[in-house]
């Protein structure tokens, strides 16, 4: 994670903290983003967004348009390849595009860089992020966890979403949870409804805690 303070020292201004934000097509990744921008905002966290779209701006003109975030602080790239491509094996788009709002808005301490929908074996590199975040969800099978993909293993915090869904799609939702925590060693994991608000405090906890140190 940064040192902010050392950062700024170093600088001579402050360093926004980085956060990503990954799952597959449809688990839920922009609607969590919607909903954790005004419970950040209530707790004072100074933020911007990065989306990454295969080949249109369709995900940042939708936060844009929310009346959440002002649209400003919201960039769009646009990765024409792989998803995980401009996250991972090259991120200097996405690098680009948080020091482009770094420099716009000096008081940016949080930038959340959403990835495009991707696979299971969707991971950040930490050149760009400082802690990440992916997401699944029940309507993709209560078997994700067991499948121990590079993504549901190695982010920081694992988000299992649509949790209102899961009478509707015969998952065992405490057993997915089960799982999901012994595959990855009991490290955090979070139950959420974002269109709902359910467990989104939980993650704006984590984040808090675990990146902003507050």
């Amino acid at each position: 994670m940064i040192d902010n303070q050392r950062a700024k020292e170093a600088t001579g201004h402050a360093v926004a903290a980085r956060v990503g934000i990954g799952g597959p097509v449809g688990s839920g990744k922009t609607a969590l983003i919607e909903a954790l921008i005004p419970v950040l905002h209530a707790r004072g966290v100074d933020l911007a967004v990065v989306t990454n779209d295969l080949v249109t701006k369709e995900d940042a003109e939708r936060l844009r348009r929310s009346g959440l975030i002002d649209p400003q602080r919201v960039a769009a790239v646009e990765a024409g390849a792989c998803p995980h491509t401009v996250i991972r094996e090259d991120p200097t788009l996405n690098i680009a595009a948080g020091d482009e709002l770094e420099a716009r808005f000096p008081g940016v301490e949080l930038i959340l860089f959403e990835s495009g929908g991707d696979n299971l074996a969707s991971t950040f590199s930490l050149d760009l992020v400082d802690w990440w975040i992916f997401v699944i969800d029940v309507a993709g099978g209560d078997d994700i966890p067991r499948k121990k993909g590079p993504g549901t293993l190695r982010c920081d915090l694992l988000v299992i979403n649509k949790q209102d869904l899961a009478p509707h799609v015969g998952v065992d939702l405490p057993r997915m949870l089960e799982e999901a925590r012994s595959v990855r060693a009991q490290r955090p994991v979070i139950l959420t409804d974002a269109r709902r608000g359910d467990g989104v405090g939980d993650v704006a906890d984590q984040i808090m805690k675990a990146v902003l140190f507050r």
